[in-house]
């Protein structure tokens, strides 16, 4: 969500393997601020997810503890397999043993199409890619759901990249290509972009779990699938995953709910006719480095609004929503040098912590 999201932001406008689960801040391991209040949070994900290359500030693991999050994420904007690279070198092993120590659970959340569908498979078999608008097939983007073919390679691939990148939730987070058009054939063209990403995860969904039985499948709603889908249903485990990229973040969501407003709050709630709530996740923008300086380095300092915040958790919590994390990518090393404070995280691990 790093490379194409920036052209749709603008086109939208602006205003694992190592793990031991059931070690989510039980009563020993409650940060000073859960046992001043005798209380667990009722939101079971406080998460942040970054890049790899986040990890330049090497305590990241140990600032999200004390921050009392849960769970980090790891993303890459189309490739699994760095991921997987990463994840075997030396840097990866320590980070994922800091998480194993620490108690803090770990996902990955890629856009992942094009190693799970090479591209390279167009010049033989061009069915199972996508159609487009002129009836041509093209590889450009995400695949044709109506391939059974490639929905087996698709799955096939799917479960080689889980037997190295499994998260310790059991949480599985692998995304159509981003922001990008789904398929025109005749017989998917009567399906919408979130419907034939639905079916996508409902194949996927039914593979991992034979890789793992307590698998959960991610629904990414971002971009192009952000409306819910209509004509396809989510299997149970298939859970929503929100991602309101183009949303203000100078006002309350609560407030962002007009024809008008991007990304607007009631998207979420059509959403969640359709998703369980209490399944349900929040991928925000609310510490992302990258989104705030459109993808373009050196990073501009965060425009951190506490208050604004603290309103979108309580609308998110009211809505029922027990799961909420959000992108922190390039709070790194050198953010850290530059602007000396990450104070915003401590208060993103409160706020969090007080519903």
């Amino acid at each position: 969500m790093m490379i194409q999201r920036r052209a749709f932001l603008a086109q939208a406008g602006r205003g694992m393997a190592l793990g031991v689960t059931g070690l989510v801040f039980g009563p020993a391991c409650r940060t000073a601020a859960e046992r001043e209040r005798g209380h667990d949070s009722a939101l079971k994900t406080r998460g942040v997810v970054l890049v790899p290359e986040d990890l330049s500030l090497a305590d990241w693991p140990e600032r999200a503890r004390r921050a009392g999050l849960t769970t980090i994420g790891i993303h890459h904007p189309s490739s699994p397999l760095a991921v997987v690279r990463w994840v075997g070198s030396e840097a990866g092993g320590k980070f994922l043993e800091d998480c194993r120590k620490l108690g803090l659970e770990v996902e990955y959340e890629l856009h992942a199409m094009r190693e799970l569908l090479p591209r390279d498979l167009f010049a033989k078999e061009p069915g199972l890619f996508r159609m487009g608008d002129s009836g041509d097939r093209t590889p450009d983007a995400n695949c044709c759901v109506h391939s059974a073919r490639a929905l087996e390679i698709i799955a096939e691939n799917a479960s080689k990249i889980a037997g190295s990148l499994r998260p310790t939730t059991g949480r599985y987070f692998f995304w159509g290509d981003d922001g990008q058009p789904w398929c025109r054939c005749p017989k998917c063209r009567e399906l919408s972009d979130p419907e034939q990403a639905l079916v996508l995860e409902n194949s996927l969904l039914a593979a991992l779990r034979r890789l793992e039985s307590r698998a959960q499948f991610a629904h990414l709603a971002y971009a192009n699938t952000l409306r819910p889908p209509a004509k396809v249903r989510p299997d149970p485990g298939v859970f929503l995953e929100y991602a309101p990229i183009a949303r203000r973040y100078d006002i309350p969501y609560a407030m962002q709910r007009g024809p008008a407003d991007k990304d607007g709050l009631q998207a979420l709630e059509a959403n969640l006719r359709v998703f369980p709530p209490d399944t349900a996740q929040v991928l925000e923008y609310w510490l992302d480095a990258s989104r705030f300086s459109q993808w373009k380095r050196p990073a501009v300092r965060i425009p951190w609004n506490r208050q604004v915040f603290l309103s979108d958790v309580r609308t998110y919590s009211a809505l029922g929503i027990r799961h909420v994390t959000t992108f922190a990518a390039w709070v790194d090393a050198d953010y850290l040098k530059r602007f000396g404070d990450l104070a915003f995280l401590d208060e993103y691990g409160a706020g969090l912590m007080a519903e």
